[in-house]
């Protein structure tokens, strides 16, 4: 069973962080095909990749976000996919094989971007193709927004759980398009601890010609924000 959840899970979470942040190193690195675009393509970008990363990581409930197995873990549910019991072993394996799924899957987006890396000096545009950051620095600030941003993801894919609509991972996809339409523009929407970790771990250790800092006095923000409203969201399913 762990075994099954460290293969789901990884995988379905480098597709994340391969597609999520390759669409943004589309978009910021010098001389790509899509540099330049407009945000939108970011927002749907991230969509998708959530999108196909739900099928990969079927099996396991596709969580690809420790928000959601800690959502999971507060909330009213019994398992966290059908035939995984919620317990110690299994909660461990999941935040496990999510953040090392999140770091290989960037790890993988450097090299097929490679000789933009190298091409590009702007390094605060390097470290965005990996992990977020505030537009307005202000930390207390910047966790309220991760926190509404991540209980609005978790509180709704709990409701999708309630109200089959037939569509499957695209609800999820099109959820994530909307909070990063709507609320992604002051931090980036991280709302995923191990899509901002995985890969900020990524970008300091991989020798990237003109990088900078990792920025990791602002890593705790995407890290406790999203655990603080996942655990409000998964409260607020007993009630609702």
């Amino acid at each position: 069973m762990l075994g099954t959840i460290f293969l789901h899970e990884i995988a379905g979470t480098a597709v994340l962080t391969l597609l999520g942040c390759g669409v943004v190193a589309n978009v910021l690195l010098n001389k790509t095909n899509g540099n330049g675009s407009d945000g939108i393509v970011i927002f749907f970008g991230w969509g998708l990749a959530v999108f196909c990363a739900v099928y990969v990581a079927f099996d396991t409930g596709a969580h690809i976000n420790p928000a959601v197995t800690l959502g999971l873990l507060v909330g009213p549910a019994t398992e966290y996919a059908p035939g995984i019991p919620i317990n110690v072993a299994t909660t461990a394996a999941y935040f496990t094989a999510e953040i090392i799924g999140a770091w290989l899957g960037a790890v993988v987006c450097y090299l097929a971007y490679k000789k933009h890396y190298d091409d590009t000096e702007d390094a605060s545009s390097i470290l965005a193709t990996f992990s977020t950051g505030p537009a307005i620095p202000s930390y207390g600030w910047n966790l309220v927004t991760e926190i509404i941003g991540t209980f609005v993801l978790i509180f709704v894919i709990i409701m999708f759980g309630h109200t089959p609509s037939g569509l499957g991972p695209l609800a999820v996809a099109l959820l994530v398009v909307s909070i990063g339409a709507s609320l992604g523009g002051p931090t980036g929407y991280a709302i995923n601890p191990a899509r901002d970790l995985g890969p900020r771990i990524a970008h300091a250790l991989l020798p990237i010609k003109h990088k900078g800092t990792s920025n990791w006095s602002y890593a705790w923000v995407p890290i406790l924000g999203p655990a603080i409203g996942s655990v409000l969201a998964g409260l607020a399913a007993y009630v609702y």
